[in-house]
């Protein structure tokens, strides 16, 4: 099954988790407001993996960090549980903020969207979840649950070995 997961529209027929991030995204403008950096939204609701303590993680295309920031500072600032950081592990500017019932992750970094290792990781989990089936998800689900991080979880299960956020990605072809 293919989803365009450049769109929101997907989630308005999903889970009513999906359902619910739709109507967080859209009533509060969040992508829109974002518009400019070609934001997009991955991890693990979009995919149908996420527990009760996901969060919604947008990813954008920054190439001022500076201006970035003041955005995201002027557009969110005023949300419960507000920070703003920047991370000079990704070389990148990381936003937290809660908007109803999510936590919400605003991560912007000098590469294009869709280029991004959360967006490609995303769409190699989903192409493996639908290959897979539904026993795959719950296991995946399961190892979440027990407090293992998306990409480990996919890496035990399918018996990758080293660094699994490298591993997952030569799984992309």
């Amino acid at each position: 099954m293919y989803i365009d997961f450049t769109s929101l529209d997907y989630l308005k027929n999903g889970t009513d988790r999906q359902r619910l991030a739709f109507v967080t995204l859209t009533e509060n403008e969040v992508l829109t407001k974002l518009r400019e950096y070609d934001p997009l939204l991955v991890g693990t609701i979009p995919i149908n993996i996420d527990i009760e303590n996901s969060d919604l993680d947008i990813i954008c295309y920054v190439q001022n960090s500076n201006e970035f920031s003041e955005k995201v500072r002027s557009c969110f600032g005023i949300y419960e549980g507000f920070e703003l950081n920047e991370s000079a592990d990704n070389n990148a500017v990381i936003a937290r903020l809660r908007i109803n019932d999510f936590m919400i992750e605003v991560f912007g970094q000098n590469t294009p969207t869709r280029q991004q290792h959360a967006f490609r990781h995303m769409t190699i989990e989903y192409k493996l979840l639908c290959e897979r089936g539904e026993a795959f998800r719950q296991r995946i689900i399961e190892l979440k649950r027990q407090g293992y991080k998306t990409e480990p979880a996919f890496a035990l299960v399918l018996g990758l070995v080293g660094n699994p956020y490298l591993e997952l990605l030569k799984l992309e072809k």
